[in-house]
């Protein structure tokens, strides 16, 4: 069934974007992200306009992470306090992205910049992230616990502050300048930025897994949802259709992604995050090195 995405100006089969929206929305309650890493890539393939993507795409992952988010909620597996502190960060770095995703609109070169973001983010997480849960993997199955470092150069910073649920006395100056890049990639990039997110508060902040997925989902919830709010009124980019259509899908999926997420063990979520970033980057790496079939696309200046 086609139906007409008129801000983006292309038909596209409904069920296929129902069906990209649950995929995406499983992995958002799996593993606490948002899933536009994958899904603005996914839409770029299936000829959807990069700046509508990419500002569609911050809406849809607003529905899919508050889904995932009353699941965690339930558990109470939220750290509410720092959930906020991140998502300070966070709008200010929204604010930014945008800034300059509209300049660099202006230049007609948004298409490039995000797929080398993508590319440079996505390796470069993607490989720390699986070298880590491959150690992780090898301390559990020898009998020693996978140690987690108590003390680095965060806990020697000013401004502390508790937090309670996650079982931390640490800075507030880390957590608000994670939630500034995360702004600033859901802005550039269309991702709820959980796949630098998670990470982060894992390694650098050294919350407990089980809290770090709610806490990262509610707080991409506001940012992508600022983001989507300044893209609609500065750059009229985001397409109501085919919002609603990935939205519906990812909804669904998420509450099926948390209960999935459960019943792994944390270092098996992590390994499993990691091969899906590596996969993703190296597609997007192939597309930008492999010679494109219409050449006269890639420079036609003034013909």
């Amino acid at each position: 069934m086609q139906v007409y995405l008129p801000i983006a100006e292309v038909s596209v089969n409904a069920f296929l974007l129902l069906g990209l929206g649950g995929m995406v929305g499983v992995l958002s309650g799996m593993f606490g992200v948002g899933g536009g890493f994958l899904m603005t890539p996914l839409l770029f393939f299936i000829g959807i306009p990069p700046a509508v993507a990419v500002a569609t795409e911050a809406n849809q992952i607003v529905a899919s992470s508050f889904s995932g988010v009353l699941a965690h909620l339930r558990r109470k597996t939220v750290d509410l306090k720092m959930g906020t502190v991140l998502l300070i960060g966070g709008l200010i770095g929204a604010a930014l992205g945008v800034g300059v995703f509209n300049y660099l609109k202006s230049l007609g070169q948004v298409d490039l910049l995000v797929r080398l973001c993508y590319v440079l983010f996505l390796g470069v997480i993607g490989s720390l992230m699986f070298i880590e849960s491959l150690n992780a993997i090898r301390k559990t199955k020898s009998g020693k616990p996978p140690a987690r470092k108590k003390h680095n150069w965060v806990h020697g910073l000013p401004f502390k502050m508790r937090f309670r649920t996650s079982g931390l006395y640490i800075s507030v100056i880390p957590p608000v300048l994670v939630g500034v890049l995360v702004g600033i990639l859901a802005a550039i990039m269309g991702v709820g930025g959980g796949f630098i997110m998670v990470p982060a508060m894992i390694y650098l902040l050294g919350m407990p897994t089980k809290v770090v997925v709610g806490t990262s989902l509610f707080q991409i919830i506001f940012v992508t949802g600022f983001t989507t709010l300044l893209h609609a009124t500065t750059n009229y980019t985001v397409d109501i259709v085919l919002a609603v259509l990935l939205l519906v899908g990812g909804v669904v999926g998420a509450q099926i992604g948390t209960v999935i997420g459960a019943k792994l063990k944390a270092e098996q979520l992590r390994i499993l995050l990691a091969l899906m970033v590596l996969a993703v980057c190296g597609k997007l790496a192939l597309d930008l090195l492999i010679q494109p079939a219409e050449l006269f696309s890639v420079g036609a200046e003034g013909h």
